[in-house]
């Protein structure tokens, strides 16, 4: 009983989650855009035994902290100590400390955002430690190993999954006609006329949108094995990508098919689908908490997977947000990878922890089933939601995040106003990829 009422807490708790997996928090990115000259100085030496940790949001991320440390059962003696900060005062912390070259006061171990990693393994190099010997790669989903791993080595430890779903309202469906299995493996232009549909029967949009917020585009383009960048992670590949205009195509049919509730924060977007005004929510798993807040439509969603695009290597799975965790490069490096390798990198049991504790899907394979993830969800009429998201995390494209996806996004969300005002595809995204080439050189 105790577990289940911890889960349950957890779960209502776990909405700040989102603000980091789906770039409310962006902003700019780390700044740390040229590698750092000379060695990293290291911290002072304290108590062999401890290390310590940086993360944010205490209901999630620190919680599995302390779930790990209960679950570690290697032979040091490991004495963890947790620190609470928000993930853009990690970003600054880590950019001013690095780029002086100096680790005082930094952790042994902190959690990055799998968009920014990129940022810090190749601005920094010699500042994190690779844990490529106490972990077994093959062990992660491949999409999670891109962004975590530069030069052949792995320095993240991946972590959750960012694993995406089409959140739909299925009392929305059935008063237009349609079941959930109408919108199983459908693509965007078939679910912008199922939306027309239940908008005439029911008079609510099919979604909101956030004209600054491109979690969509990112969901399109990963669907797709497609990115902002060429393979190197570094070239823009803007203009003359074929996933990127069919990405462009799908937007724009969506926004101007009369089906979107135009929100522009997190409250006014939770509020839309809590308050019946929208009949599905396209984005990241993490978003379970927010849709159970609203008691009142229990039985009344369903999770499938996302639409596709049409376009050479679509799929219908994708990924919004998550992160890894990091070891920096100083005293005690060591033992902070077993830690992570102990616990995150190979505790089969652990992860059953984290599902029933705060709900969390992680991307350790051999620890993506168990009881805990055949839960039946009664929200979501007996579907089992954690199996599902499971499933689909294996299927996820792999792409590489490169160094600046937030300072392409900021570039994207004004040309695709370019485009919805009949500015030519063409020459949004020539131009978009002129300016990334210029601001990125």
């Amino acid at each position: 009983m105790k577990k289940l009422w911890m889960m349950l807490f957890a779960v209502l708790m776990v909405v700040t989650l989102a603000a980091c997996g789906n770039g409310e928090d962006e902003g700019d990115e780390t700044g740390a855009d040229d590698p750092t000259e000379g060695d990293i100085e290291e911290a002072p030496e304290g108590d062999e035994d401890d290390i310590t940790a940086w993360a944010w949001d205490p209901n999630f991320n620190i919680r599995a902290l302390e779930l790990a440390d209960d679950a570690y059962d290697g032979d040091a003696d490991v004495e963890l100590e947790i620190i609470e900060n928000a993930q853009d005062d990690i970003v600054q912390r880590l950019n001013t400390s690095l780029s002086s070259g100096a680790m005082q006061g930094m952790p042994n171990i902190v959690l990055i955002e799998d968009y920014r990693a990129q940022s810090f393994l190749q601005a920094y190099p010699d500042a994190f430690y690779p844990i490529t010997d106490y972990i077994n790669v093959d062990d992660f989903a491949d999409y999670k190993i891109e962004p975590t791993s530069l030069d052949g080595e792995q320095y993240g430890l991946p972590f959750d999954s960012g694993v995406a779903g089409l959140y739909i309202r299925t009392d929305y469906l059935e008063e237009a006609g349609y079941s959930v299995e109408d919108v199983q493996d459908i693509t965007w232009s078939e679910y912008v006329e199922i939306g027309k549909d239940i908008k005439e029967a029911t008079g609510n949009n099919m979604l909101t949108q956030d004209p600054g917020d491109l979690g969509l585009i990112r969901i399109m383009l990963q669907s797709a094995g497609s990115w902002y960048f060429e393979d190197d992670g570094s070239t823009p590949n803007l203009d003359n990508n074929p996933a990127l205009e069919a990405t462009a195509e799908a937007y724009r049919e969506i926004m101007e098919a009369d089906i979107v509730s135009m929100v522009s924060d997190w409250s006014q977007f939770v509020g839309a689908f809590n308050d019946g005004a929208v009949a599905s929510v396209p984005t990241g798993n993490w978003i379970t908490a927010s849709v159970t807040a609203e008691e009142s439509q229990s039985g009344d969603w369903a999770v499938v997977p996302m639409p596709k695009l049409e376009v050479d290597g679509a799929t219908n799975y994708s990924n919004l947000g998550g992160s890894s965790w990091y070891v920096l490069n100083s005293d005690g490096k060591e033992k902070a990878a077993e830690f992570l390798g102990n616990t995150f990198g190979s505790n089969e049991a652990f992860y059953q922890d984290l599902i029933e504790e705060i709900g969390a899907i992680g991307t350790y394979l051999p620890g993506l089933q168990g009881d805990a993830f055949e839960m039946e969800h009664e929200f979501f009429g007996g579907q089992q939601i954690i199996a599902d998201f499971s499933e689909w995390t294996d299927n996820i494209p792999a792409v590489n995040y490169g160094m600046h996806t937030y300072a392409i996004d900021d570039i994207m969300a004004v040309e695709l106003q370019e485009y919805l005002n009949d500015k030519p595809l063409e020459d949004v995204l020539n131009d978009a990829q002129s300016q990334a080439e210029t601001q990125l050189r």
